[in-house]
């Protein structure tokens, strides 16, 4: 048995934080249990959030597995740094990504720093994912790996950070908390935005993003309707919402009878206008892009060029790609062109199973 070191496990009321839990309290460590609460619906805006159902259930595995448990409220910081990035980003027409912040900012800053201050060794979440000197590496679940999501940590934060689970697969970590008779065992995968909930993004975002009519246009120029503003629209967008759509021009360019389904190709800021397309349209397709923000996890940067695999949206099989500088800035070739490349989203870099860092897609 290791000697016991005095771990902070962030508890999310769910399956994998909860099993992260029992395997570290299993090999001896001195474990405490911790809700973090992060949202709550405000006055200004209204979402979805069942944090009270999820500290009970956090709760319920604490005394289950018989630590300490103790909640903190990290509210304040996350309406700041994510709420506010996820809104500033879409109204500048980017598709942001939260999760990507909630790591770099609260999870692995605010939450870290926290458990340092309370005199705990180390913190501990249900991530997929693993780390090894400062590295952060793929977890052995390809598909749950989650170390998109977290290409924005430092070397030093890892240096604090334990991730138990990354040398299961999901179906194990299910079988583990029957193990364990996790009284949340059963529980289901939450997925998405926790805070939107089920309601359509598009009317979760209105509340603070008001609507700007544009034209949308086919890539070969047909004018075949309006949008409700640049903002509520991602490239590579499936049955783009089109008001008082003709659909004769679509009908005539999209095989006669009109089933052909739209994507949205490009937006033009100058004109608001949304440009529209068909899944063949060689505007969907990119071989290369700038990224702006990178993130290098060691904290240097590597010799560029610089080949290396990138993944461009998370569960995204690895594509080969050429890092290198021009005039500054950095650019990412692609081996083989990509589809839907979404400004605002994130290009996460690896080499073997190290995952390197990331940027912003420009």
């Amino acid at each position: 048995m290791k000697q016991a070191k005095k771990i902070l496990v962030c508890l999310s009321g769910g399956v994998d934080s909860s099993v992260s839990a029992a395997l570290l309290l299993d090999q001896g460590y001195e474990v405490t249990g911790a809700y973090m609460k992060q949202w709550s619906d405000g006055k200004d805006i209204s979402g979805v959030c069942s944090w009270k159902q999820d500290r009970r259930d956090a709760m319920r595995v604490a005394a289950k597995l018989e630590i300490p448990f103790v909640t903190l409220d990290f509210e304040k910081a996350y309406k700041e740094w994510v709420m506010g990035y996820m809104f500033e980003q879409y109204e500048k027409g980017k598709t942001p990504n939260p999760d990507v912040m909630c790591n770099k900012f609260i999870k692995f800053d605010a939450w870290l720093q926290k458990a340092m201050e309370m005199g705990f060794d180390a913190m501990a979440t249900g991530h997929y994912a693993a780390v090894e000197d400062g590295k952060l590496l793929m977890a052995k679940d390809e598909n749950k790996d989650q170390t998109y999501f977290l290409h924005q940590v430092t070397s030093e934060q890892l240096r604090h950070v334990l991730f138990p689970l990354g040398g299961y697969t999901k179906d194990e970590v299910r079988k583990l908390a029957q193990k364990f008779d996790l009284p949340n065992a059963d529980r289901e995968e939450s997925m998405g935005i926790c805070f939107v909930g089920e309601i359509p993004i598009n009317e979760f975002l209105q509340q603070k993003i008001k609507k700007n009519v544009g034209i949308v246009r086919l890539s070969s120029g047909e004018e075949i309707g309006e949008h409700e503003g640049l903002a509520f629209y991602t490239i590579g967008q499936r049955h783009a919402k089109i008001r008082g759509l003709k659909s004769k021009i679509v009908s005539q360019l999209g095989g006669g009878d009109n089933t052909k389904p739209l994507f949205v190709l490009k937006k033009d800021f100058e004109r608001n206008e949304l440009i529209v397309g068909f899944d063949d349209d060689p505007l969907i397709h990119t071989q290369e892009v700038f990224l702006e923000n990178v993130h290098w996890i060691s904290g240097q940067r590597p010799d560029f060029p610089l080949e290396c695999r990138v993944r461009l949206r998370h569960r995204q099989e690895l594509q080969e790609c050429l890092i290198s500088e021009v005039d500054g800035a950095v650019l990412l070739k692609f081996d083989h062109s990509q589809r839907s490349v979404t400004p605002g989203q994130f290009a996460v870099l690896y080499t073997s199973d190290e995952c390197l860092g990331g940027g912003e897609i420009v």
